[in-house]
């Protein structure tokens, strides 16, 4: 697909973009067009990713030194073609009883939500059925968040940790950058009700933060997190999201949320190791291919 032009049809669907030499990362001089260009280049590795996932778009129509700000209703004026699955949302803070989630199943909507620079993709651990209603969770997640002056060395540790437990417990994690500070684990389960998946992450979290205080915490107090890292179990909770695989991030430079091999985070001794921009991650999936397996392998959780 050429993005040379405003009015581009892409798989059958016509979109009209705009502002395509809009700068959206001035340090990197990165402007909307590459910003779309690089979706559709991961666009086959990506969206399976999102399938059946409401998307949470953050959007930044300034760029990434301008505001931004989380969209879960979809806009009215949005393409008809636009699929979008009505979710519950109680306790909302608009007080909205629900939202209309765009669903990015195919390129043309991947297209759409980069031309209106969503420059982030946010998605839940669970899916949703042929008719919209919402499956148990099939992820689990443990949101790693360095305080400073930790960064995500210290992340890879705590990371390393993580592995062995639920390894122990006859499951398969899977690693990827967050893209900004910290990483991520992500774990393929299979549960009979959504609280399974806060309650065995956070028993992780609380037991690595016993065993090893100087490196793990599992609360969110912030004035306790100097030089450690917050194992955030609670971003399992159904309402909670998380950046997609392979999404970019609004930071100086055009980074992504990219997975990794284990070597790779064995191997990390400095926060620039792990460091991936948008060319790097389309040089890896040339040489290896999706690193993240996380659609099989699912495993019951113990207890």
């Amino acid at each position: 697909m050429s993005v040379e032009s405003p009015l581009v049809r892409v798989e059958g669907r016509q979109l009209r973009l705009s502002n395509l030499d809009k700068v959206l990362y001035p340090e990197a001089d990165f402007g909307k067009r590459d910003v779309i260009d690089y979706y559709v280049a991961v666009a086959e590795t990506i969206l399976p990713h999102l399938r059946d996932r409401p998307v949470t778009l953050r959007r930044y129509p300034d760029g990434v030194t301008g505001q931004s700000f989380y969209e879960k209703n979809v806009s009215r004026h949005s393409p008809d073609w636009v699929r979008t699955v009505r979710i519950a949302t109680p306790g909302s803070s608009t007080g909205a009883p629900h939202a209309d989630y765009v669903m990015i199943d195919d390129l043309p909507t991947l297209v759409w939500a980069a031309n209106l620079a969503a420059l982030e993709l946010h998605i839940p651990q669970w899916t949703v059925g042929p008719r919209g209603g919402k499956r148990e969770p099939d992820l689990l997640v443990f949101d790693l968040d360095p305080g400073e002056p930790a960064d995500i060395v210290e992340c890879c540790r705590v990371a390393e940790l993580i592995r062995e437990l639920v390894e122990a417990d006859g499951l398969t994690a899977y690693p990827k950058t967050s893209g900004s500070k910290g990483m991520q684990l992500y774990v393929p389960v299979r549960v009979g009700s959504a609280d399974r998946t806060s309650a065995y992450a956070k028993d992780i979290a609380q037991r690595l933060a016993h065993e090893y205080p100087d490196l793990a915490l599992s609360v969110m107090a912030k004035a306790a997190r100097k030089g450690k890292v917050f194992v955030d179990w609670s971003q399992n909770n159904p309402k909670k999201t998380t950046v997609a695989p392979y999404s970019l991030r609004a930071r100086p430079l055009p980074t992504v949320s990219a997975p990794l091999r284990w070597p790779e985070v064995r191997a990390c001794e400095e926060a620039g190791d792990l460091r991936f921009t948008s060319d790097d991650v389309r040089d890896r999936l040339d040489r290896d291919g999706d690193l993240f397996d996380v659609r099989r392998n699912h495993r019951p959780l113990p207890g």
